[in-house]
């Protein structure tokens, strides 16, 4: 104890270098939002002022003062600012990933302008609704394409290797392997596992090879995982199935908070997302209360009204381009210019998918010949130089144009704009139990298979991203799916 305390004050840790390289990436990472959102607040709400106004000078009465309107701006902009930080939308943790940091910008800016709509009502202040009509979705959509591109900015700098936290994986062998890999997948996150640190020594667990992360100890003792932090100069601890009794993990959590390193808990729980996961403090005991997914009621009767009045206008405004596509098909090739399919919908009901015709008429009867050269997952028949595919029929499915036809199965309800993919009668024959959940849901003209790599991905990845789907539906989740779907259509990965 003694030798530590004789210690030269200007020796730092490993851990303690890395957190402070960290912090400082971190730091230029939060005047570059606070700079963005200051940019984009002010310029919507200039842009409203001058729309609603003009350049004539105008005021807003509040009381017997006469307020001008750019004074009235500057509040606004210094209020909404301010509140975008109240409400956590800068954590460094919700950047980079996921859908959380929007739906905190747009819940922040929302409950903003219902609290200048409550005050207006109180204090009978003549608000003018132009003016709040042109700030709000402005602002919003300004916020959200600002923070988009930091985030295009920020996953270009983690997957270069810059602003990650090392983390030190500490669990089971087979747990801490699990979330080893999960965190690796996702860069973007802006977690890097260095080490594992496993808690359990039976023979049975063994390390997995493929699995290229040093194991840098064993052990359930306190004095061994901050060993093996130093050792790993970890800026983060990351807990997955630990064996470790309550005192030593509290005893950690209180020594790493000393020494400024993060340490979070992953339980053995995945592929829930944030809405369905409450938490319960009981006599200091946090309890993670997970709820069943809700797929009926004023959910699902709001999905559909989505589905009718999008798929319905959308079907009008392109009436005369899916009418050219059709006339091009016919030229092309002979045939029908469209394709009927039989696929599975919801509760397994059969139903008729509508696409244009992008093979040649015989195509299902040359498939046979075609088997062996098979580059799908192994169930699905996918070949990235089809000979049965037709000219324009290669350039439609590039572009995802021939699916354009199943916005006629969407307002007939067989399917919904957003879902898991329709599958065929011979695909849901190799459902086990838990894949048989995918038709809990009415399938989507686009979704996670969608935006996730299409053709590209394995039968298991497939699987998995419809179950999220399911078990996490949410009307933000597929307003979010449709965003990706453009970009997916022009990336053209996975299009074949």
């Amino acid at each position: 104890m003694l030798t530590l305390m004789n210690k030269p004050t200007h020796s730092v840790s490993p851990s303690r270098q890395a957190n402070d390289k960290l912090d400082v990436l971190e730091h230029d990472g939060r005047v570059r939002v606070l700079l963005v959102d200051f940019l984009c607040i002010t310029w919507a709400v200039a842009i409203a002022e001058l729309l609603r106004f003009g350049l004539d000078g105008q005021s807003l009465d509040i009381g017997s003062v006469a307020t001008p309107y750019p004074l009235v701006s500057v509040v606004l902009d210094v209020l909404w600012w301010v509140g975008l930080g109240a409400l956590g939308t800068r954590q460094p943790r919700i950047q980079g990933f996921g859908t959380e940091e929007y739906r905190r910008v747009t819940t922040a800016s929302l409950w903003l302008f219902g609290g200048i709509a409550l005050v207006s009502y109180v204090f009978q202040l003549d608000t003018a609704r132009g003016y709040v009509a042109v700030a709000l979705p402005l602002g919003i959509i300004s916020l959200l394409i600002g923070r988009w591109a930091l985030r295009k900015d920020l996953i270009h700098r983690r997957k270069s290797g810059q602003h990650l936290r090392r983390v030190l994986v500490v669990g089971g062998a087979q747990s801490a392997a699990h979330l080893a890999r999960q965190l690796g997948a996702y860069p973007a996150a802006g977690y890097q596992p260095v080490a594992a640190y496993l808690t359990t020594s039976d023979a049975t667990e063994s390390w997995p090879e493929d699995l290229q992360l040093p194991v840098i100890g064993k052990g359930k003792d306190l004095e061994g995982i901050l060993a093996a932090v130093e050792t790993a100069a970890a800026d983060s601890v990351a807990i997955s199935g630990a064996d470790v009794d309550p005192p030593t993990l509290r005893q950690l959590g209180w020594t790493l908070t000393a020494r400024d390193i993060g340490m979070f808990m992953a339980p053995a729980l995945t592929d829930v997302a944030g809405p369905r996961i409450h938490m319960q403090q009981l006599a200091g005991l946090p309890l993670i209360h997970v709820t069943t997914p809700n797929l009926e009621g004023l959910k699902a009767v709001a999905k559909r009204g989505f589905d009718i009045c999008a798929s319905l206008a959308l079907l009008i405004i392109l009436a005369i381009p899916m009418c050219v596509v059709a006339m091009l098909v016919k030229l092309d090739s002979s045939g029908a210019a469209m394709f009927r399919q039989t696929r599975i919908g919801r509760s397994g009901e059969v139903f008729s998918m509508l696409k244009f015709r992008s093979m040649v008429v015989d195509a299902e009867q040359q498939l046979a010949r075609l088997t062996e050269l098979n580059q799908g997952n192994g169930v699905l028949f996918k070949m990235k130089d089809d000979p049965r595919v037709t000219k324009v029929g290669r350039f439609i499915r590039r572009y995802s144009i021939d699916e354009l036809p199943q916005l006629f199965n969407v307002l007939m309800g067989d399917m919904s704009l957003v879902g898991p993919r329709p599958p065929l009668p011979v695909e849901v024959e190799t459902y086990d139990e838990f894949a048989h959940r995918r038709l809990l849901v009415k399938p989507g003209l686009t979704g996670p298979w969608q935006v996730s790599g299409r053709s590209d991905l394995s039968w298991d990845d497939s699987i998995r991203l419809d179950l999220y789907y399911v078990e996490n539906w949410s009307m933000f989740q597929d307003m979010i799916y449709l965003l990706r779907t453009v970009r997916a259509v022009f990336a053209k990965d996975g299009a074949y």
